[in-house]
């Protein structure tokens, strides 16, 4: 299912839009899926940095310890 999604422009933007034959909705899709993109890489690189400073509190003998625990155990 679709939304609506309503934008207010000034006179001389919707003129040029008219000039240049603008495919209104597919440029608004396409940038609101490049900035969604965007945002989510953003979260995602932050999540990581997270995760990175939280592994780099644990000893590398006790990650080595459950990596090898985890490959017995297959």
């Amino acid at each position: 299912m679709s939304e609506i999604v309503t934008v207010r422009i000034d006179k001389r933007t919707k003129e040029k839009i008219r000039k240049h034959k603008i495919n209104v909705s597919e440029t608004v899709r396409t940038a609101l899926r490049t900035e969604i993109q965007k945002r989510e890489e953003k979260e995602l690189g932050d999540a990581l940095r997270e995760a990175g400073k939280i592994l780099r509190k644990i000893p590398e003998a006790e990650i080595v310890k459950a990596v090898r625990q985890s490959r017995d155990e297959r």
